[in-house]
């Protein structure tokens, strides 16, 4: 019997790392979910004393044998999650973990973060086999975020800066749905047709094509994938279709990013989310999504 009482916040076991200082990651993401009211279960992948972006010589503890436990004590006691989300692992036996995590709760809403590189190259941690065997946890998802280097690694197709036209976007899309997702977005793409920056979606369900545009800053913060990530993760939770939840996790990064970029801070302390947060607790309307 289920321990939760009827009307409880939806839950989700969010299985990524936690990097003390930097934010992103799980400092990120259990802040933006819990403000989205879900019930954030972090299981941590490594505890980090910063990201690993320029910060120096970094503190590590890998917590790769923690996890099968803590499932084991999750089914222990009946807990249900409706949603299981992973992002960034650190090996093998990780993909495996969380494949058991996937197939634990097979009626929760999956989603997969492939964050395995970034710019046209893949991290020095993700190996070639590490690379391939992501494709694992992506057939089981039903939601992916590749940005477009990770779109192209998961695609085994040569990465390219260059925009793109419209079509080319949805060929992509159909291609690594074909993967196994039901729905793909991908983040951080040039269109030919104009648009400086846009994340791309695709309902394969539905066959739609979407388009979420946005301004370019010229800065790079880590964790702005997390974000993201996160905040169409609770919004598909709380009801919204995929083009409203692409509208708002595109509208909340941009703002925090538009934000810390107008302080002037240090890019490698990540976006100032404590001045934004509030952002997703306010009552917005969605409009800046179009067909693809």
């Amino acid at each position: 019997m289920n321990t939760f009482l009827p009307g409880r916040p939806a839950r989700v076991a969010v299985i990524q790392d936690l990097s003390g200082f930097g934010r992103c990651s799980l400092t990120v993401i259990l802040p933006i979910l819990s403000a989205m009211g879900i019930q954030a279960c972090p299981v941590p992948t490594a505890v980090l004393s910063t990201h690993t972006g320029g910060m120096g010589e970094v503190v590590f503890r890998d917590l790769t044998d923690y996890i099968e436990p803590a499932l084991e004590h999750y089914r222990r006691l009946d807990l249900e999650f409706e949603c299981v989300y992973s992002g960034f692992l650190g090996s093998e036996a990780q993909i495996d973990h969380c494949l058991r995590f996937f197939r634990s709760f097979p009626d929760a809403l999956s989603v997969v973060d492939p964050v395995m590189g970034d710019h046209g190259k893949p991290y020095r941690t993700y190996t070639p086999e590490m690379r391939s065997r992501m494709r694992e946890l992506v057939a089981v998802a039903d939601l992916i975020t590749p940005n477009l280097t990770e779109a192209s690694i998961l695609l085994g197709a040569a990465y390219s800066a260059a925009p793109i036209t419209r079509s080319d976007a949805k060929s992509m899309l159909v291609r690594l749905s074909e993967l196994g997702p039901r729905a793909v977005v991908v983040t951080g793409v040039e269109l030919a047709s104009g648009e400086r920056m846009a994340n791309i979606g695709f309902d394969r369900e539905r066959s739609t094509f979407w388009c979420v545009p946005g301004d370019y800053v010229p800065v790079c913060y880590p964790g702005t994938g997390d974000i993201f990530a996160s905040v169409l993760t609770g919004g598909l939770l709380s009801g919204d279709s995929l083009p409203i939840a692409m509208d708002k996790a595109s509208r909340f990064t941009e703002i925090a990013i538009k934000t810390t970029y107008g302080y002037g801070t240090d890019p490698r302390h990540g976006v100032m989310l404590e001045k934004t947060l509030s952002w997703l607790t306010q009552r917005n309307t969605f409009q800046n999504y179009q067909s693809l």
